[in-house]
């Protein structure tokens, strides 16, 4: 995982100053495009108080999605990697625990196969890799797995295959005195095992989907416990329910990447006052991946339709980012 020595290295840590009165670029593996000039000018006017678009600090508040936002989300999420990996393990030490055709195919790593057991092998996968255990007992999972888990294109560990701009892009939110929430799809306990490490983002700043969960006193012990079953899912029309509920406030700022966040766009920009939506669009095939419209993950369609007309900032990973990873 990232340290905090690392987090400083990538500016991820808030400095004290403002980004404005500094004369260092504040997104500098942005290029000089007019996708990086639209995101200074907001920000600028959204905290200069002499600004027509100033905003007072408590109402600063911008919200990201996670896979393909902030960190890359092919060939398959990585979660679903997680429990894949999982299974796999486990059906390793007890090949009586693989008793259905979906966590035969994991156990595998036959990603087709998986996908051809539809849902209802999906959910048997994510039951089988997150339930039956302790919140604490899962994260604790979640962080040994990124501690050793590569990716199969790039070799890197999936907690580098963060995106430098994006990191950029978040400390000078915050910088400028906005508050940085994550509001994704992917498993909130999940994302909360790392988020703070990867993204200086806290875990009471982290909105995800859940599985049931239950509690328990075990051998004395208060604890909370993740159950089978899906609780809530923070995709499409539940992300703005998920803000609402969950932060209070209306955000001025929201970031995504597929149709999966139109909403939370479309209602972050629906709000009076200054707004700004964006999309990362992923056109880097050389870098990192190119696709849209008809992928299988990270689906992007009515965004680059509609999105320009309502004045949301298209964001072009090959022609707007100069490096895509920390490492670069």
């Amino acid at each position: 995982m990232f340290t905090r020595s690392l987090c400083l290295v990538l500016g991820l840590a808030a400095t004290g100053l403002s980004a404005t009165g500094l004369s260092a670029d504040p997104l500098p593996s942005w290029n000089d495009t007019d996708a990086k000039s639209r995101i200074i000018d907001f920000v600028v006017g959204a905290s200069d108080p002499d600004s027509e678009d100033f905003v007072v600090q408590a109402d600063r508040i911008a919200v990201f999605d996670n896979d393909g936002t902030l960190w890359a989300e092919q060939p398959v999420y990585f979660q679903l990697l997680y429990g894949i990996d999982f299974v796999a393990r486990k059906g390793a030490e007890d090949p009586d625990f693989l008793t259905t055709d979906a966590l035969n195919a994991a156990a595998a790593g036959d990603i087709e196969a998986l996908m051809a057991t539809g849902e209802e092998g999906l959910l048997e996968v994510v039951n089988a890799s997150h339930a039956d255990m302790s919140v604490e007992t899962f994260q604790a999972g979640v962080l040994t797995w990124l501690d050793t888990a590569k990716h199969p294109k790039t070799g890197k560990r999936y907690d580098e295959m963060l995106y430098q701009p994006m990191l950029e892009l978040l400390r000078y939110l915050r910088d400028e005195g906005f508050a940085t929430y994550i509001v994704s799809g992917g498993g909130i306990h999940f994302m909360r095992a790392f988020a703070e490490d990867a993204y200086n983002i806290p875990p009471q700043q982290v909105i995800g989907s859940s599985i049931k969960s239950s509690y328990e006193v075990i051998d004395g012990t208060p604890t909370v416990l993740k159950d089978p079953g899906i609780a809530f899912i923070d995709d499409k029309e539940g992300k703005p329910i998920a803000i609402e509920t969950r932060i209070g406030k209306r955000p001025i700022f929201a970031a995504g990447n597929s149709d999966g966040d139109f909403q939370m766009l479309e209602w972050t920009t629906a709000g009076e006052g200054p707004r700004f939506g964006l999309i990362v669009h992923h056109t880097d095939a050389t870098r990192e991946y190119a696709y849209d419209r008809d992928s299988h993950i990270g689906q992007l369609a009515r965004g680059l339709d509609e999105g320009p007309d309502r004045g949301w900032l298209i964001v072009d990973m090959a022609e707007d980012w100069g490096t895509v990873w920390p490492s670069e």
